[in-house]
C-alpha cells in the first residue's frame, strides 16, 4: 500500500509539471501540442494524470477563486477588485487553460481508438465533455467542431465558434456514448495506479459519464425544457443502464500532492508563506456564514475557524479594551471609526463573522486593528487551519459530488421529470454533503430545523454544498435566479455577472472575424455598461428569452 501510494503522487506530480510547462502563443495553437513532453510520444495512460489534474484545477480556480466571491461564499480583504466586485473586462479570463486540457485529451482520444481501448475511449468522452462544457458555460458560443484540428490543414487555424447550445448537445452525446462503451464487462490496458481519479473502475467512471449529463440536461431545462425532460427522465427512469452518483464514496475527487506550489491546495501557506498571502487575504463571507448560522450548520466549523477576539459594545464613552479575551468598545468609538474608515457596522457575533460582500472596506471591516491589506484580523473569521495545509482529506479538487447529483435529481422530480419525491432527494442531497465533509453523525438533528420547501430549499442547499466548487452554483443561479443574492456598494454593476468576456489578446485578437460574430450574437442587459456585447452581463444564448435570473 505505501509504495502504491508513492507511486500514485509520482505520477500526479509528473503530471502536474507536464502542465505547468504548457504554454500557446496564437489562437492557431489551439490545435498544437504545447507540452514539453510530446503527447504523441507519451504512453497512453501516462497522458490520463495529466489531464485528470488539469481538470480538478481548473474547478477549484474558479470555485475557491472568482466564482466563490461572485457567489459570496467567501471575500477577499486585500486585492478584491476582481474577488469581490467582479471589476473584469477582456484582458482577465481566458479560455487557454480549457484548450491545453483539450489538446492532450484529443490525442489520449486518438489513441484509445487506434488501440481498441473502450475504457480510455470513454473517459476521454467524459473528459472532454466536462472541459467543453465548462467553455461553454463560462463564455458561450466557442470553437468546437473545428477546434483541435490545425494539422489537418491551415483552413483550421482559425475556428469558428459553435453554437453554445451545439456544444451543449454535443457533450451529452459524447456522455451517453461514454455510458455505451463503460458498460462492457472488461477492459484491456487499465493501469488503476494512473487512473487518480476512480482507480480504473469503469463503474464509477459510468456514473459519472450520468452525472453529467444530468447537469447539462438541468442546464437546459429553462431554455429547452422538453430536450431537458426526455433525458433527465432516461437517465433517473433506468439506473441499471444509466447508474449515478448518489453517495459520496463515489464523488469525484482528486487529491492533492503537496510537494510543491503548483499541486498543493492554492491558500496553502507552506509554500505561500507572505504575511499577506492567499490564505491571509480569503474570509468566508458574510451571506454564507449567517446562512450557516441560521441552519446550526456543522460544516461551518469545518469550513472556518471560530474568531480570535469577540467584540462586545460596552455602555459609556471612550471604551475600547480587551477583558478576558473579548475586546469591549463603546459606540462613540465604533461610530469614530466607521466614519473614518467608511465601514459598515459592526457584528459582534461571538464565534463566526463574515466580511459582507462588496463593501468597500473589506481591509477595514468590524474595527480590526491592523489596517493594512491581507492581513489577520481579530474580529473576522479565518479560514479553517486545514486551507493552511498542502494537502489533506478534504483538499480535494471536487469535480462532481453526489450531493449536487441528489439535488439535480430533486429538482427533476418537482416538475415531474423523475421519480420518487423530490424531498427524499432534496434530504439525502444535505445527508451526502454532510458525509462529505465528515459531519454525516449530525444529519438527523440538521434536518430538522432545514426541511424541504420547494425549489428555493433545493437551490440554497445545494449552493451551501457547492463551497470550494462554486461555479457550479453560478450556473445555477443564472438558470433560476437563485439564491436570491444581493450586491453590494462596491460591485461593478448592481447586479451578478452572467459570463466572462471574450478575451481580447487569446479569444478576439487571434480570430478576430469568428470571435466577432460570436460577440454580435450575445444580449445585452441593462448592467452592460459601455463594454457593449462582450459584457459579463451580457446573455448567451442559454439564457436569452428566459427572463432569468434578471
Amino acid at each position: 500500500m505505501i509504495m502504491y501510494k508513492i507511486k500514485n503522487k509520482f505520477i500526479i506530480l509528473l503530471s502536474i509539471l507536464v502542465t505547468m510547462i504548457s504554454s500557446c502563443k496564437d489562437l492557431d495553437e489551439l490545435n498544437i501540442n504545447p507540452n514539453g513532453v510530446d503527447p504523441k510520444t507519451a504512453d497512453l495512460n501516462l497522458l490520463l494524470p495529466t489531464i485528470i489534474t488539469g481538470v480538478g484545477q481548473h474547478v477549484v480556480g474558479l470555485g475557491f477563486g472568482d466564482l466563490g466571491g461572485v457567489m459570496q461564499h467567501t471575500q477577499y480583504d486585500g486585492w478584491s477588485g476582481g474577488h469581490n466586485n467582479y471589476d473584469w473586462d477582456n484582458r482577465g479570463h481566458n479560455w487557454r487553460g480549457y484548450y491545453d486540457i483539450l489538446r492532450n485529451d484529443d490525442e489520449f482520444h486518438k489513441k484509445a481508438v487506434e488501440g481498441g481501448y473502450e475504457f480510455h475511449e470513454a473517459v476521454s468522452l467524459i473528459l472532454r465533455a466536462y472541459t467543453f462544457g465548462y467553455i461553454a458555460d463560462l463564455w458561450g458560443d466557442a470553437p468546437y467542431t473545428q477546434a483541435l484540428k490545425a494539422e489537418e490543414g491551415s483552413e483550421y487555424f482559425k475556428p469558428v465558434f459553435d453554437p453554445q447550445k451545439d456544444i451543449y448537445h454535443g457533450i451529452l452525446a459524447d456522455l451517453d456514448t461514454a455510458n455505451m462503451l463503460l458498460s462492457a464487462n472488461s477492459f484491456d490496458n487499465v493501469d488503476k495506479v494512473q487512473d487518480i481519479l476512480y482507480h480504473g473502475d469503469a463503474g464509477k467512471w459510468r456514473k459519472l459519464a450520468n452525472s453529467l449529463a444530468l447537469r447539462y440536461y438541468m442546464r437546459l431545462s429553462v431554455k429547452e425544457p422538453q430536450f431537458a425532460e426526455e433525458g433527465i427522465r432516461k437517465i433517473s427512469s433506468d439506473p441499471d443502464k444509466y447508474p449515478v452518483i448518489t453517495i459520496a464514496d463515489d464523488d469525484a475527487n482528486v487529491s492533492y500532492f503537496g510537494s510543491s506550489p503548483s499541486d498543493s491546495w492554492p491558500s496553502n501557506t507552506v509554500f505561500d508563506t507572505s504575511p499577506t498571502g492567499n490564505y491571509m487575504r480569503t474570509k468566508m463571507c458574510k451571506t454564507l456564514v449567517d446562512t450557516l448560522q441560521n441552519y446550526n450548520d456543522p460544516r461551518l466549523g469545518v469550513w472556518a475557524n471560530k474568531i480570535a477576539i469577540p467584540l462586545v459594545l460596552a455602555p459609556g464613552t471612550g471604551v475600547d479594551e480587551i477583558i478576558d479575551g473579548k475586546r469591549y468598545v463603546s459606540q462613540d468609538i465604533i461610530d469614530e471609526y466607521n466614519a473614518k474608515y467608511d465601514s459598515v457596522g459592526v457584528d459582534f457575533d461571538p464565534e463566526y463573522v463574515g466580511i459582507p460582500a462588496q463593501i468597500f472596506s473589506s481591509q477595514f471591516y468590524n474595527l480590526t486593528p491592523y489596517l493594512e491589506q491581507a492581513v489577520f484580523n481579530p474580529h473576522v473569521s479565518q479560514l479553517n487551519d486545514i486551507y493552511k495545509e498542502t494537502a489533506g482529506p478534504l483538499l480535494l479538487m471536487r469535480l462532481m459530488s453526489a450531493a449536487e447529483v441528489n439535488f439535480i435529481l430533486a429538482e427533476g422530480a418537482l416538475h415531474n421529470w423523475a421519480p420518487g419525491s423530490p424531498a427524499d432527494y432534496y434530504n439525502e442531497g444535505i445527508h451526502q454533503s454532510l458525509i462529505a465533509w465528515g459531519v454525516g453523525d449530525q444529519y438527523n438533528d440538521y434536518i430538522a430545523g432545514a426541511p424541504y420547501s420547494g425549489l428555493e430549499s433545493i437551490i440554497l442547499q445545494k449552493w451551501i454544498a457547492s463551497w470550494t466548487a462554486a461555479a457550479e452554483s453560478w450556473f445555477d443561479y443564472r438558470r433560476t435566479g437563485l439564491p436570491a443574492l444581493k450586491t453590494g456598494e462596491a460591485a461593478k454593476q448592481p447586479a451578478l455577472p452572467l459570463r466572462f468576456y471574450y478575451n481580447y489578446d487569446n479569444e478576439i485578437a487571434l480570430n478576430t472575424e469568428n470571435a466577432e460574430a460570436a460577440i454580435e450574437k450575445l444580449e445585452r442587459t441593462d448592467y452592460a455598461g459601455a463594454d457593449g456585447n462582450n459584457s459579463a452581463w451580457s446573455k448567451t444564448w442559454l439564457l436569452q428569452g428566459t427572463g432569468l435570473p434578471y
